[in-house]
């Protein structure tokens, strides 16, 4: 009975961590004159909507409120050969919407979006200096981990509520595929591992913004570069 008592009470931040739910936003829905959008499937399943995330234009500033895991993008966007792909965001009170760190970033490579059978890859900063590389081609695949890893680039903030910024660009160059965060190459790949069965149709294609459930984030400069 002890040694049971013991497990479970090892399991259960990771119980508590499973039960942070995607939350509703008042007054949700995308704002943005010539953006789209779309929840993933999972959140679908638990009758979760678009209107469920708030994704609205202050300036300058995209302001993103999440409600559910959700893609971002206006079809205008497209890149295609060499580019880079680049935007600064800032999670102006980490952690305020959630129980644990979650990510935010950039999506390239983007094809038959808002469909069922829609690819991109997107890389992603966590608040607490880590960093995560996934894509949809259309099931979700990993490059480099379930949860990413840590990486040194990775600012990290002082704490609960308080302020954290992360400069993030997604470059296609030749044959390669790669992150960099505040400067610093965090994940690099062949396209021959990313442009295949199951994973994405090509590296052209549109480009935007991904946020996993329950983050406030303010993103500026979004730019495309050759």
């Amino acid at each position: 009975m002890k040694l049971l008592t013991s497990v479970l009470l090892s399991a259960l931040p990771f119980c508590v961590h499973a039960q942070d739910a995607s939350r509703a936003i008042a007054g949700g829905g995308i704002s943005v004159p010539g953006w789209t959008g779309k929840i993933d499937a999972n959140e679908e399943r638990f009758g979760r909507t678009i209107n469920d995330a708030k994704f609205a234009k202050e300036g300058d500033t995209f302001h993103v409120t999440t409600g559910p895991a959700v893609s971002y993008w206006n079809p205008a966007n497209k890149a295609s050969g060499d580019y880079t792909v680049k935007a600064t965001f800032t999670e102006p009170k980490y952690m305020n919407l959630n129980n644990h760190p979650h990510p935010y970033g950039i999506f390239i490579a983007g094809n038959d979006l808002g469909t069922e059978n829609q690819s991109y890859l997107y890389c992603a900063a966590y608040g607490n200096g880590n960093v995560i590389v996934r894509g949809f081609g259309p099931r979700a695949f990993q490059m480099n981990g379930f949860q990413g890893e840590a990486n040194a680039a990775v600012h990290k903030a002082a704490g609960v509520g308080q302020p954290v910024t992360q400069e993030i660009a997604m470059s296609v160059k030749g044959n390669k595929v790669e992150c960099a965060i505040n400067g610093a190459v965090v994940a690099s790949y062949d396209k021959s591992a990313l442009v295949t069965a199951g994973k994405l149709k090509s590296t052209d294609g549109v480009y935007g913004l991904r946020f996993a459930h329950n983050t406030e984030v303010n993103v500026t400069g979004l730019s495309v570069t050759k």
